[in-house]
């Protein structure tokens, strides 16, 4: 067993000495940055909100419109006995339900609470990766 490991290091000395190291081309590394410069100019993507402005715009001015016309034209007698259905149909489902003060005041805060913690870590992830 020694006698033949003895064979296969000799066998792969050998085979050391007759192999020459190969050296890349002069401008290899230059070629590779190229490269990895144009892929990364590929990957970046300008920002785009996912609703554009005028959308807001025309939302602004359709809530502006609906408010106005319900001032302004609406019967208000009317629109205070749906109102009124609505408020029993509520009151009366949500009538059997207690909840303890504890309870009432973490669903008023944690909400709050991550909508500001939302901004927070909005505005560090647009620091962080500012082009």
């Amino acid at each position: 067993m020694k006698e033949s490991d003895k064979n296969i290091e000799n066998l792969i000395e050998k085979m050391m000495e007759e192999t020459t190291l190969q050296s890349p081309s002069i401008d290899f590394t230059s070629s590779i940055m190229s490269q990895i410069l144009v892929t990364e100019k590929a990957k970046i993507k300008p920002y785009k909100p996912l609703i554009s402005i005028s959308t807001w715009i025309f939302i602004g001015i359709t809530l502006a419109i609906l408010v106005l016309y319900n001032v302004f034209f609406a019967e208000t007698q009317n629109n205070l006995e749906i109102g009124k259905s609505y408020t029993d149909k509520i009151s009366a489902l949500v009538s059997g339900i207690h909840v303890s003060k504890t309870l009432l005041y973490a669903l008023l805060i944690v909400p709050f609470m991550i909508l500001i913690q939302i901004g927070i870590l909005k505005n560090y992830f647009d620091k962080k990766y500012q082009l």
